[in-house]
């Protein structure tokens, strides 16, 4: 049985443990809401960039004249995945749920004798995935020194992963990263960004009959507009990621907080009890002592 000292030192520890934990969520609900914020807005405006692709998409007739970015390269042999996490622990299952969505998909992959290559954001999905994919990962990526990722980020990861992209190291590039929902729910996405993935039509979709001319053409227009599509896919996964992360971090946070007041609640009652057990003992010894004379 632990002496009282040791149950001191223990309720003071966990005190102390709670203080830290109550502080980490009053910091991540701050930043919560405008990561929220920034998630919301980039959502739509990667929507729509996704939507003005397809249109143009829809109006070339010929592939062999189309953006390699667009049609891809014919063949799906080589994956590139990129899985994006945080660089930061204590936020809940943020990591572990994209890291499990992105090893089901590798080794579907592996399985289909296909090649798979790897680029890892963040350093807590590295640290997860190189235990078991290590000799998979091509690259690792980290932005623990910077305080905000913007989109000058995305770009040079577009940079990085077009460069590649034309130098025929993959045909297929998939992006990894949590879609946030709310504090307590965030769902991990499996993205396909190289070549374009069609969008299902909706009722608005098909409402809309007009046909366009475009000045210059599709192809033209295309060629410069498919790099800044996926910049902007990446950069609202960053959003996503962000957003995702701060709610995940405050809902864990919340939890580890609560869990440190009922366990020094227990601690104090065991606290109390031994006391009184060592009050308790002293009396008897004291009135056995004046018996006995």
């Amino acid at each position: 049985m632990p002496s009282l000292k040791d149950l001191r030192n223990r309720i003071t520890s966990v005190k102390s443990t709670q203080k830290i934990t109550k502080a980490m969520k009053m910091v991540a609900a701050a930043k919560l809401r405008k990561a929220q914020e920034n998630a919301e807005k980039g959502r739509a405006y990667s929507d729509k960039m996704k939507r003005i692709v397809n249109n143009l998409k829809k109006n070339i007739t010929e592939n062999t004249s189309a953006p390699k970015l667009l049609v891809g390269t014919g063949k799906g042999d080589t994956i590139l995945c990129i899985v994006m996490t945080a660089d930061r622990g204590l936020c809940g299952g943020f990591n572990t749920n994209i890291v499990k969505k992105s090893k089901e998909y590798f080794d579907e992959i592996i399985n289909s004798n296909k090649k798979l290559k790897i680029i890892t954001v963040g350093s807590k999905g590295n640290d997860q995935l190189k235990r078991i994919y290590k000799d998979y990962i091509i690259k690792k990526i980290s932005y623990k020194n910077i305080k905000n990722i913007s989109i000058n980020e995305a770009s040079e990861l577009t940079s990085q992963v077009i460069d590649m992209y034309y130098k025929d190291e993959f045909d297929v590039c998939t992006i990894f990263y949590n879609k946030f929902k709310s504090v307590i729910s965030q769902e991990p996405q499996a993205q396909q960004i190289i070549p374009v993935e069609g969008l299902e039509q909706n009722n608005d979709d098909e409402q809309i009959k007009e046909q366009y001319e475009f000045e210059p053409d599709e192809t033209e227009i295309l060629e410069y507009l498919l790099p800044q599509n996926i910049t902007t896919q990446i950069y609202k996964a960053f959003l996503e990621n962000a957003a995702s992360e701060q709610g995940s971090r405050m809902s864990a946070m919340d939890n580890a907080t609560r869990n440190a007041g009922d366990l020094i609640d227990k601690l104090t009652i065991n606290y109390n009890r031994s006391r009184q057990a060592v009050i308790t003992k002293e009396l008897i010894e004291i009135i056995s002592g004046a018996e006995s004379l």
